[in-house]
């Protein structure tokens, strides 16, 4: 009975696209690369709203991560602090981004010395702007480029000498 019902399943969800609108969230593509990046504001740990507008001209590293003070995440976030010089000689600067509130991205910060900013995101709308919004958020990894179009899009957790390499 339950290979019957396994086929079942697999013939009707994949044959009429219901497993895959399902898992759609977990296997979107992020924004393609020379789009223009999505506009946002976003309160960062100390309550200072940060906006895309107001970075023009600068290069924007967009590290989407799914907690703070996770294993992963915090390696990533950290190997980003450790190239914080090469970042500004790229005239980047970097933002920590999940739906973590304002106080426990001021701790997470401060436990680490990270020299950016965590943006908070608790409705993940700017995660659904970005495509990386869902149950858990998609770890993926953007450089905005000085003109506002995106030059690096990557999910997972890619070395921060990869992403910078992409600056304008």
């Amino acid at each position: 009975m339950a290979g019957v019902v396994g086929r079942r399943w697999r013939s009707e969800g994949v044959a009429s696209g219901k497993l895959s609108g399902m898992l759609s969230w977990l296997f979107s593509d992020p924004l393609p690369v020379g789009e223009a990046a999505p506009d946002f504001a976003l309160q960062d740990q100390d309550g200072n709203v940060v906006s895309l507008e107001g970075l023009r001209g600068t290069n924007v590293v967009l590290v989407f991560y799914p907690a703070d003070e996770t294993t992963l995440c915090t390696k990533q976030l950290c190997e980003f602090r450790d190239n914080w010089g090469l970042a500004q000689a790229k005239d980047a600067i970097v933002f920590g981004v999940n739906p973590a509130g304002q106080a426990k991205h001021a701790q997470f910060r401060a436990n680490h010395n990270f020299p950016f900013p965590l943006l908070a995101d608790p409705e993940q709308r700017m995660g659904a702007a970005y495509r990386t919004k869902g149950l858990i958020v998609k770890r993926t990894v953007y450089l905005i480029g000085k003109s506002g179009k995106i030059r690096y899009a990557r999910r997972g957790k890619p070395n921060p000498a990869e992403v910078l390499a992409t600056a304008e």
